[in-house]
């Protein structure tokens, strides 16, 4: 009970923060790059960038499947670089955790960067400042907040991540098996006991991250 219980948590939480990590990257500076521009085909890649938060788990899952598969360039690709397909593991896990949250990080990042005021972003710039420390020092301490709500949001939702990584990662105990994938087998086995405090440790998990994000905004 204790391994079965264990092991998914904790590949859970190491899946989930390595995701974090990838997506407040990525999407801080997509959110960056975007806020403040207006270019023909904006509204195409930003509705490119949100359909994870719309598309079925089963469709990403498929889409994964198809990019990054054994019979895929990307995926003979990296097979070539590693010895080993990533389809099954837990960096697999990884990706689709990492897709289904970065429209999360995106759009809380750009209303964010969206609402600080320009004359502080432009006196900076009058003042000697440079564009990576306008951003560093300047845009992102005031967006704070929203980038924040952002990272916890991502995180509470790759920690949740089921349909796509059941599909894309698998269910291998103790490699690929994460919390939401244990509980859903626990209940096809009747383990009841099992799934109850995968859930119960779940929901108290996204409850404390949920509950900072109220905390936070509110100072």
């Amino acid at each position: 009970m204790t391994d079965q219980f264990l092991a998914p948590v904790l590949l859970s939480l190491k899946v989930s923060v390595i995701s974090l990590v990838i997506v407040f990257v990525i999407g801080t500076l997509l959110a960056k790059f975007m806020a403040n521009r207006n270019f023909r085909g904006k509204v195409v890649a930003e509705t490119i960038l949100l359909l994870p938060l719309v598309l079925p788990p089963t469709v990403i899952g498929f889409l994964l499947i198809v990019i990054f598969g054994n019979m895929s360039p990307v995926g003979r690709w990296i097979q070539s670089i590693f010895n080993h397909p990533v389809m099954f593991t837990w960096w697999a896990a990884v990706i689709a955790s990492t897709i289904v949250s970065l429209p999360l990080m995106y759009q809380s990042a750009k209303t964010g960067f969206s609402e600080v005021d320009r004359a502080i972003v432009e006196a900076a710039r009058v003042d000697g400042a440079s564009e990576w420390h306008v951003f560093c020092f300047v845009t992102m301490p005031i967006a704070y907040k929203s980038l924040i709500s952002g990272a916890i949001l991502s995180f509470a939702r790759a920690l949740g991540e089921f349909g796509a990584t059941l599909m894309f990662a698998g269910n291998i105990p103790g490699k690929t098996q994460t919390m939401s994938t244990a509980i859903y087998m626990s209940i096809e086995s009747g383990n009841m006991n099992l799934a109850w405090t995968l859930v119960l440790t779940m929901i108290l998990i996204s409850f404390s991250m949920l509950l900072s994000i109220s905390l936070y905004i509110k100072k």
